[in-house]
């Protein structure tokens, strides 16, 4: 289905039941949603869709910025007359979460930020701006391999040759000429969400791998600790992409911490 901006979603499980919107990370679609989707849309209505510039969406605007990839979701939102939402967010769309949470705290019920960033130190952001220059000159051809080493434990990354195939392919697919730009945004987009004024009032999960090297553990308490209340969940040995590498890891206590935010455990 299409919104009139040009975002492609679909919309799934049970009509009248609570809104949970899936959104992906940088260079994927929201086809990365396949192995928690089906098991969320057997008791909420899911909601998953295609950043600008990614998948079958439109591109964005010029010189896009996290706020208008927050604001793609609030139009989003808008159009299909949702009014309240709990939001799953992946990397660059655990910090859309957060900028919309800041944006619309009386319209997000929960938030459950899987494998997203906070502050880097000095060497960490200048090799994530020394990628996206690598992505600006050569396209995302560039970076895929080097993503997949960071993404997926050695052990399944040399057992499963098709699910790197799959990743590769969906990261191979974006526009050489706006991916960069949207790289950027996970690059630099953090300073508009870090140490919100107002803080973020909203029930929280924040997930890692103790692997995920760029998105690790002391990011995930440092996100935590501006969320008051926010629960803390580290997955032994997995990287950035445990959703595909170990989905039931995942799963479990996003569905788990939804139940009981979104009314449907005692």
């Amino acid at each position: 289905m299409n919104a009139p901006d040009g975002t492609v979603y679909d919309l799934t499980g049970p009509e009248g039941a609570p809104v949970v919107v899936l959104i992906h990370g940088l260079g994927l679609n929201r086809a990365c949603w396949q192995w928690l989707a089906p098991e969320l849309a057997v008791r909420y209505r899911v909601l998953a869709y295609d950043l600008l510039g990614h998948g079958q969406s439109a591109a964005p605007p010029p010189d896009p910025t996290l706020k208008t990839l927050s604001d793609q979701m609030t139009g989003l939102l808008d159009h299909l007359g949702i009014a309240r939402v709990a939001i799953v967010g992946f990397s660059l769309g655990g910090m859309i979460a957060r900028r919309f949470a800041q944006d619309h705290p009386e319209r997000a019920l929960a938030l459950a930020i899987l494998h997203s960033p906070h502050r880097r130190t000095p060497e960490a952001q200048a090799a994530i701006v020394a990628r996206v220059e690598q992505a600006k000159a050569e396209g995302p051809r560039a970076t895929v391999e080097a993503a997949l080493v960071r993404w997926f434990s050695d052990a399944y990354r040399t057992a499963h040759p098709e699910m790197m195939a799959l990743v590769r392919g969906w990261v191979l697919a974006n526009d050489p000429t706006i991916y960069p730009s949207l790289y950027r945004i996970l690059a630099e987009g953090i300073d508009e969400i870090v140490a919100p004024n107002p803080p973020v009032d909203v029930p929280a999960l924040v997930l890692t791998g103790d692997e995920d090297y760029g998105n690790g553990p002391e990011m995930t308490e440092a996100i935590a600790a501006e969320i008051e209340g926010a629960e803390v969940h580290v997955l032994p040995g997995l990287r950035h992409m445990a959703l595909a590498e170990a989905p039931e890891s995942v799963n479990c206590p996003v569905i788990e911490f939804l139940d009981l935010h979104l009314g449907l455990r005692a």
